[in-house]
């Protein structure tokens, strides 16, 4: 599923997933929505509260949001009558890149009651294509160098006459 691009009303079983600070001051971007139209409480930055979810994003780098996504994967397992809508949390106010902070979705991205942002999607399925590609043993980047240092090593020995 994919999340739309601007969400503003939730049906009675989807939840708005945001992005938050640990002290839970939903002042602006997708907090400040959550806060205004769908019931966030301030005060509150992590989890459930209202009709959303929300995953602190202010405190650190992505190692320390990592624990934080987990949990809401975990969560939206336990609670599979319920369809998460997950924003690009972190890639507004915060200032992450998607490309940091999609990968921490992977799980979740086979997950049938988690709408994840299209971009994000798309790069997870990307990711997954370059992984199989590599277990299957079709050619890699690596591969490709090593085949390429295997011919100057050999045009090497050939020109030293060894």
């Amino acid at each position: 599923m994919i999340t739309p691009s601007f969400i503003t009303s939730l049906n009675d079983n989807e939840v708005f997933v945001f992005g938050s600070n640990l002290a839970g001051a939903h002042g602006g971007g997708a907090a400040r929505i959550a806060y205004e139209k769908f019931g966030a409480e301030w005060g509150v930055g992590v989890g459930p509260t209202g009709k959303c979810y929300a995953i602190p994003t202010m405190q650190g780098g992505v190692e320390t949001i990592a624990p934080y996504v987990d949990d809401f994967i975990e969560y939206a397992e336990l609670h599979s009558e319920q369809m998460f809508l997950v924003t690009r949390i972190g890639c507004g106010i915060a200032g992450f890149h998607d490309s940091e902070i999609a990968p921490l979705f992977t799980a979740a991205a086979d997950m049938p009651n988690v709408a994840l942002p299209r971009g994000w999607r798309e790069m997870i399925e990307a990711d997954k294509a370059r992984r199989l590609a590599r277990a299957d043993g079709k050619d890699t980047f690596l591969q490709r160098r090593g085949l390429l240092v295997r011919r100057w090593v050999s045009i090497l020995w050939r020109l030293l006459g060894l």
